[in-house]
């Protein structure tokens, strides 16, 4: 299985491209890391570099890049607008494929591990790696940035680190390595450039004062002090989405005579975000998805056409089509086309030539319930499709209600009558594996009867599992 992780270190640098360029070749020197984007912020005086691969590679341009970045950087000529305390200041290990978030905190563990250890840099574990409570917030872990970590590592018990020595790097400062899940990094720029705004906006939103849940928001000066931006980290936008949160600055900012100018995403965004923020800003009613034609083609509909692979992936896929049904469809299809290869195996034979005309029809039969099952496990998916689409009607009042019940019953009428038709196909595929059996070649006779096991079972999922 694919083992796919993400790795988005922010380094303390955002002015001198030669450095990120040297940073960005180090990690191309890594085999099986990929560089995924790069962001450069003056303002802040930082850069994210967002690259992925398998957990080894992942973790060596990790440790490469602190340890080259422990070079070139050194934090006592450091000032910008955004906290720091490393030269690399952090380093999350994210999820994507056959991954999980404990595997990433491991990740984390093994790397912070080495930093500490090789390159002589105090590393704080945080977020799903945190070896204490206290550490688990990033802003806990950072607060009194580089300077203040000078002061207290060493005399400050609750400031000892987790990996490394109990003093900070004269240049590096230290590094917080942790795991957590994919987050958005969204900053909405003000008309004004009065940086108390932004902070009074970013106190007003974030989780921590009592604002939207998992919304971290810091409020920041930016362009020379020309604007104010209010700086955020989404941490579960399918909880809270963009747009909710940008409605909230915006309602913010107008309580305080200012408006939003424009928003930046700092990296990169998963794609289900944007679109979540295109159907409310289109005020869009009964958008499916797949409407996207990139989406329908990665997913297309099934049919013959459809790669194994790709069937796979998309079963796999976190969406809930195609599911069971479909499922149960393409196993009594694949018991169809194992009852054709026994018949078309026995036809042509002499020692079944008495069986030629029964063989013949059962062919003919197994073609005909196999192109029916796969039509019915396409059938299945936009069925249930048409379900969701009917529960999202609005119910703005008693009629629009009334218009949505009648939908869903018609929608639920229609997707029930499509596994009823499944199971009865694959009933004649388990009568039809019988038949081969009976008068097909000998030899496959183990064959005919893996048609029948799986034509019983995908009649069995097909009904919802019930005998």
């Amino acid at each position: 299985m694919t083992r796919l992780v993400e790795c988005v270190p922010n380094v303390s640098e955002g002015r001198r491209p030669e450095v990120i360029e040297t940073l960005i070749g180090v990690i191309a020197a890594v085999p099986g890391a990929t560089l995924l984007d790069r962001e450069m912020d003056p303002d802040h005086h930082r850069s994210v570099l967002t690259f992925a691969g398998e957990p080894g590679p992942v973790m060596e341009a990790a440790f490469r890049l602190t340890q080259r970045a422990a070079e070139l950087i050194d934090l006592n000529q450091h000032r910008g607008q955004h906290p720091r305390m490393g030269a690399v200041d952090v380093v999350p290990f994210v999820p994507v494929e056959g991954m999980t978030l404990e595997d990433c905190a491991d990740l984390a563990r093994q790397t912070g591990r080495r930093i500490g250890e090789e390159l002589g840099i105090p590393v704080f574990l945080y977020e799903a790696a945190a070896a204490r409570p206290e550490r688990v917030a990033l802003a806990e872990v950072r607060r009194g940035e580089f300077e203040g970590l000078r002061e207290r590592i060493g005399r400050d018990a609750s400031h000892a680190p987790d990996f490394g020595p109990a003093r900070i790097h004269p240049t590096a400062g230290a590094t917080a390595v942790g795991a957590r899940r994919f987050l958005v990094a969204f900053n909405a720029n003000l008309n004004t450039g009065d940086v108390r705004v932004a902070k009074a906006i970013a106190a007003a939103i974030r989780e921590q004062g009592g604002g939207l849940k998992h919304v971290r928001a810091l409020g920041f000066s930016i362009e020379g002090g020309r604007r104010a931006q209010v700086s955020m980290n989404l941490v579960n936008t399918q909880a809270t989405p963009i747009h909710r949160v940008l409605a909230l600055v915006r309602d913010e900012a107008a309580r305080r005579g200012a408006a939003i100018s424009g928003c930046e995403v700092v990296g990169l965004v998963p794609e289900y975000a944007m679109l979540d923020a295109a159907e409310h800003a289109l005020q869009l009613e009964g958008f499916r998805r797949d409407q996207v034609l990139e989406l329908r083609l990665r997913q297309p509909p099934l049919t013959g056409a459809v790669t194994l692979g790709s069937l796979l992936d998309q079963v796999a896929a976190p969406t809930p089509t195609p599911g069971g049904g479909t499922v149960a469809a393409i196993a009594g299809a694949l018991a169809a086309a194992l009852a054709a290869m026994v018949a078309n195996l026995s036809l042509g034979k002499p020692a079944y030539a008495r069986h030629a005309e029964a063989l013949a029809a059962a062919a003919r039969d197994a073609e005909r319930l196999r192109e029916q099952l796969v039509t019915l496990g396409r059938q299945d998916s936009e069925a249930f499709e048409a379900v969701l689409t009917a529960s999202r009607r609005p119910q703005t009042d008693a009629a629009a209600t009334a218009a949505r019940d009648q939908a869903m019953a018609t929608a639920a009428l229609a997707a029930a009558r499509v596994p009823l038709a499944t199971a009865r196909a694959c009933l004649g595929v388990l009568e039809l594996a019988g038949r081969v059996a009976e008068c097909g070649n000998r030899n496959a006779i183990t064959d005919a009867g893996t048609a029948g096991l799986l034509a019983r079972a995908a009649g069995e999922g097909a009904g919802g599992g019930r005998r």
